[in-house]
């Protein structure tokens, strides 16, 4: 699969973001993929939710062509996906909603999902009236609240303090625990890659991003994010992709550099 953007103004003008590039997600599988900043790992992530079209080759769901929206998946993105003018319930819903599901059922859906995200009593508060935890909370259970087949995920807790970042990395394990999703995981934290992961993909730095690397994370399960990275074989895995990363982020950085 190769994804390449032309120039509105310029169509002599082209970026491959990605190329040749092939990846698969087994159903229940936590994969992560990681690479340097502007690699082109949301273009993957976009492909995959069919937002965007791949210039060649094809995307497959569950053995069959993708056409338009990937309908089987959820997706939670990096930024604020909530709706301001509505409550933390009322964005829950709103796919089931848009779906076509009924009130009644859609808000006792709702409500659950909200007590399964650790914001049972919090329904009535807006999007400014929550703290970053509890707006990625009510975009987890929006996100999952339609059971999707797979679960994209796009930086999602980038944006968090650190110790609300690993209580939400384990509220997302504990949840994927409980159904085993097919999840695609995009993250800059390698850390967060290895203690979530059954696999990490590693990508190489831009233009024309392509997998270099990829490890099966045999850490056992159940984890917690925070004291998996005692464990030795975490400490033996990260060097090992740190050594394929490394040198694609040092490119990465001067490609930046050479930008600004």
């Amino acid at each position: 699969m190769t994804c390449t953007f032309v120039s509105r103004e310029d169509r002599s003008q082209r970026y491959t973001a990605v190329r040749d590039t092939t990846m698969s997600v087994e159903a229940g599988e936590f994969v992560s993929v990681v690479g340097p900043t502007g690699c082109g790992k949301s273009t993957l992530l976009n492909i995959a939710a069919g937002l965007l079209q791949p210039s060649s080759g094809s995307i497959s769901v569950f053995g069959k062509p993708l056409e338009g929206i990937n309908t089987r998946a959820g997706y939670m993105f990096q930024g604020d996906a909530l709706l301001p003018w509505r409550n933390a319930l009322d964005n829950v819903v709103a796919g089931l909603e848009f779906a076509g599901v009924g009130r009644s059922e859609a808000v006792e859906r709702g409500e659950e999902w909200l007590r399964r995200v650790g914001l049972g009593g919090f329904g009535d508060r807006f999007p400014h009236q929550m703290s970053g935890g509890m707006r990625k909370r009510t975009m987890l259970a929006q996100t999952l609240i339609r059971d999707p087949d797979i679960i994209l995920m796009d930086e999602p807790f980038s944006a968090l303090d650190i110790q609300t970042r690993q209580l939400m990395e384990n509220e997302v394990l504990e949840l994927w625990m409980a159904k085993r999703k097919a999840v695609l995981f995009i993250t800059h934290d390698l850390d967060e890659a290895i203690a979530m992961s059954d696999r990490v993909i590693v990508l190489s730095a831009g233009p024309g991003t392509h997998p270099i690397g990829e490890f099966a994370i045999d850490l056992p399960r159940p984890r917690d994010v925070s004291e998996v990275r005692m464990h030795p074989r975490f400490v033996e895995l990260h060097a090992a992709i740190w050594g394929v990363l490394r040198e694609e982020v040092l490119k990465g950085y001067a490609q930046q550099k050479l930008v600004a």
